[in-house]
């Protein structure tokens, strides 16, 4: 049955392409909803990008017919722009009737009540939006298309028991998959936590490399003097040190140890080993009212305070020894000379072997032989993960960490489901190019782990 889907701003905000993913419905754009638009574009940040964006597919649809009389889409469904139904006596006493989003609850409500065969509903990610829309007894429903369907995200890993004698065929070199008994079909570089069914004390942590079940290949090294503490952090260090897999996703809580193990392989693939010649930060800057455009000072000034994960990551790494002159000294045996942390990422800037960035600055590159960290990844929608992945040169590593829990997530467009770090995770799982690791526990210091447990 035909349905006919108003769009709240919100939805195309967070995907400038949901045109098309309503199959043969009619899809409805408020005037209002588009005048919201209009003003976003020019704002800096995700948020005015994709304002841009959605501005030019409307003008590729306009190119195909008028959009106020209603255009055919190749799902044979209809996009239209609604200009009239803005009568607001439908609107109870009390609600303010000069905001926008009690035009477009006015606009439903009306074409609920004239079109009555058909059924209407308002697509919005906005909490309020869809609570007031309830209450006016309009159908209402969340954008579902780039949510991920499954309630558990996947972790990367799976414990299960074996033989002993089968164990020490891991051990010497790898043991065909065949010879396991699993629930499900394993991944590639998917993980395996094996256990000894004769001998508890007897285990394994190995990987799937798409054939077979093989030793980790770096559990004995270390990188930039960094070890890692547990076994999570072991199957992430694997990911991230080994250069046949250029894609590499990590999800974990505060204090796991996400951007100090990314940033130590980082340092040491880059500046110790050559085999990237860069290493492009990245961070997303949602959290504030303004974008960074709005900021005074360089690129890299304005990038300062949302940078500080990365500069607490070198800062540990440098073994560093805080005094009254906050100096810091660089305490490995390489016999580099001591820097503070500004100055060690700025000698390194200047040489351009550090890069921080946010995705304003990031449109139109193409990022080849470089080793690149997205933190807060969580933070992205879809589309903004997709560009960010599609800037990925010949010879670069991309990394995208963060923890994608809802209280984690401070931008409105996304959330637990929906956000460009777990959508990344799901698409990519499937390809031998890439893996994944969830950390679970953590290690910055016992209150940091109380905190994260119970509060």
């Amino acid at each position: 049955m035909v349905k006919n889907y108003i769009l709240d701003t919100n939805v195309i905000i967070h995907d400038p392409y949901c045109f098309y993913n309503f199959e043969d419905n009619n899809i409805i754009l408020p005037i209002v909803a588009i005048e919201e638009l209009d003003n976003l574009k020019s704002r800096e940040g995700m948020v005015g990008y994709h304002a841009r964006m959605a501005a030019r597919e409307l003008n590729n649809l306009r190119e195909r017919g008028n959009l106020e009389e209603g255009i055919k889409t190749d799902a044979g469904g209809t996009i239209r722009i609604e200009m009239n139904h803005m009568d607001m006596s439908c609107i109870p006493f009390g609600i303010d009737t000069n905001k926008n989003d009690t035009r477009i609850l006015a606009m439903a409500k009306n074409l609920q009540n004239g079109n009555m065969d058909i059924p209407t509903i308002l697509v919005t990610k906005d909490v309020y939006m869809a609570i007031k829309a309830d209450s006016f007894g309009i159908e209402v429903q969340d954008y579902h298309n780039d949510k991920i369907k499954s309630d558990e995200v996947y972790t990367g890993y799976v414990s299960t028991y074996a033989s002993s004698d089968k164990i020490n065929l891991i051990y010497k070199g790898g043991l065909s998959v065949d010879m396991l008994e699993l629930n499900e079909p394993l991944l590639p570089n998917q993980f395996l936590h094996i256990i000894s069914t004769d001998d508890n004390n007897h285990r394994v942590v190995a990987r799937f490399d798409g054939n077979n079940i093989i030793p980790l290949k770096y559990a004995k090294n270390s990188a930039w003097g960094l070890t890692p503490i547990n076994m999570e952090q072991k199957m992430a260090f694997e990911l991230l040190m080994d250069k046949d897999i250029p894609f590499v996703t990590i999800t974990g809580g505060a204090g796991s140890g996400k951007t100090i193990l990314a940033t130590a392989v980082a340092l040491e693939k880059v500046i110790e080993q050559g085999d990237y010649s860069k290493i492009v930060f990245v961070r997303p800057t949602v959290a504030a009212g303004n974008d960074i455009g709005y900021l005074p000072g360089t690129e890299e000034e304005k990038l300062r305070p949302w940078m500080g994960s990365f500069y607490d990551a070198i800062g540990n790494l440098m073994d560093v020894k805080i005094n009254g002159s906050e100096s810091f000294r660089h305490n490995r045996s390489s016999g580099k000379p001591e820097f503070s942390v500004d100055n060690f990422i700025e000698t390194y800037r200047m040489k351009g072997i550090i890069e921080t960035k946010t995705f304003t600055y990031m449109r139109g590159r193409t990022l080849s032989n470089a080793m690149v960290i997205v933190d807060e990844a969580q933070e992205l929608t879809p589309h903004l993960a997709k560009l960010m992945l599609t800037r990925a040169g010949f010879g670069s590593k991309f990394v995208f960490i963060g923890d994608p829990t809802d209280n984690q997530i401070d931008n409105v467009l996304v959330d637990a489901k929906s956000n460009g770090l777990v959508y990344t995770v799901e698409k990519m799982k499937q390809f031998p190019i890439t893996g994944h690791v969830a950390l679970k526990q953590v290690e910055r210091s016992p209150l940091a782990g109380i905190a994260e447990k119970y509060m």
